[in-house]
């Protein structure tokens, strides 16, 4: 949550200090360095899944090294085509794009936390990194720097935070080498799992970038501004139930628990997200207030942004227990409907209702489609756990969660990760 604040905060004061021609270069290169840290979203998705298994820390970390290297390898390249295409500055461009490898070194970290179900470090860690990349940002704006100035200092705010998530997971190994006895690991931490979980993690984050970029294209300077205060709406309501994939995602790679954690997943994003919505309903008069009277012409669509926001984290649960299984299915499912919806954006899209109409529409389809299969899917590799009262010993729980001392407490699991289920937290 104090990630996802500092970032709304962070986007907020550029809107108001680099005014409306000036904030949407600056929000579409945010939206680049997002599409950016597809791989290293990925990566602490895979490295969560590696360290349920059995996966030690020093073959995350030699994982989140190779994955880096080859971020840094594509991201170079890509400087000159992201100014070319977006009409900013090579120095612009560079600093949204030197920040991913950085990126997957950090989300490398947390991966491990993630993994080890150590929620209050990996809630730190997150809140850290984000007051740390923000911060920086914030003060350069402040003193009148521009895009350029302002994207350098978050990228060194990113680097300081992957240290200090570093620290943090060293801390927790010395002590858990003392505690945790030693866990038989079979699979293999390479660098193929990555890439099919980019292809998942990749679909999303393009569905969900992909309108604030196509406003470049399509939109004069001042509506594309507009559009890109809008989108800050989308990504709040997108990125507000983050921790809801966090915590049950060490449950979505357990077989046995996946097809309750996928439930309890999709419906507390889909309660979260009717209130994102309501609540951008309700305070869209604030936001010419906020921001300025130049984006009054947006103040009335607000709710729809919301919306758009929140079906994305709906997809993105149901993305999630695709990642969990190591399935990629619904990329491409996910690639189809952002091609349709881009088509679409390009075609008819020429003021900023219609662009976020399509833009809405498109992430319905495909979350229906997706969140469908995702539960049908669940349903299917899930097998019954035989209960078995007679066998357990003494003082200690059955395979059913029962024993001598009785069923599991209330919002609490088997796999020891708190349960969003109607007892549950």
């Amino acid at each position: 949550m104090t990630a996802n604040v500092a970032g709304y905060l962070l986007q907020l004061l550029a809107s108001r200090w680099l005014g409306v021609a000036g904030y949407s270069p600056f929000a579409s290169l945010l939206a680049v360095q997002l599409l950016c840290a597809v791989p290293a979203l990925a990566l602490q998705n895979v490295v969560a899944r590696e360290v349920v298994r059995g996966a030690d820390i020093p073959a995350a970390r030699g994982l989140s090294l190779r994955c880096a290297a080859l971020v840094a390898a594509v991201a170079i390249p890509l400087v000159p085509v992201v100014s070319a295409v977006l009409s900013v500055s090579l120095v612009a461009s560079a600093a949204a794009l030197c920040a991913a490898p950085v990126l997957v070194l950090l989300s490398g970290e947390q991966g491990i936390l993630q993994g080890r179900s150590r929620f209050r470090e990996l809630a730190i860690v997150l809140g850290g990194a984000g007051i740390l990349r923000v911060t920086p940002a914030v003060v350069v704006l402040g003193a009148g720097g521009g895009t350029t100035a302002a994207l350098w200092a978050a990228a060194f705010g990113i680097a300081l935070a992957a240290l200090g998530a570093r620290r943090t997971v060293d801390g927790i190994d010395r002590g858990d080498e003392h505690t945790a006895p030693p866990r038989e690991y079979t699979g293999g931490a390479g660098v193929l799992p990555v890439f099919r979980a980019v292809q998942v993690q990749a679909a999303l984050m393009a569905l969900s970038s992909a309108d604030l970029i196509v406003s470049r294209i399509v939109l004069d300077e001042n509506d594309a501004g507009r559009y890109a205060l809008g989108a800050i709406a989308a990504k709040i309501a997108f990125w507000l139930p983050q921790a809801v994939g966090v915590v049950l995602y060490p449950r979505m790679a357990q077989p046995q628990h996946s097809a309750r954690a996928v439930r309890s997943a999709l419906a507390v994003l889909t309660g979260i997200g009717a209130l994102a919505v309501a609540a951008a309903a309700v305070a869209a008069p604030l936001a010419p207030l906020l921001a300025g009277q130049d984006y009054a012409p947006v103040q009335g669509l607000l709710w729809v942004f919301a919306l758009n926001g929140a079906l994305l984290a709906v997809l993105q649960g149901a993305l999630l227990s695709a990642i969990a299984a190591d399935r990629t299915a619904p990329a491409a499912i996910t690639w189809l409907g952002l091609a349709i919806g881009v088509g679409a954006m390009l075609g008819w899209a020429h003021s900023v209702s219609t662009l976020i109409t399509i833009a809405t529409t498109t992430s319905a389809l495909t979350t229906l489609v997706i969140t469908a299969l995702a539960l049908r899917t669940a349903r299917e590799t899930t097998s019954p756990v035989p209960r078995v009262r007679d066998s357990a010993a003494p003082g200690k729980r059955d395979s059913t969660g029962t024993g001598e001392h009785g069923p599991a407490a209330p919002g609490e699991s088997d796999s020891g990760v708190p349960d969003f289920g109607p007892s549950g937290a």
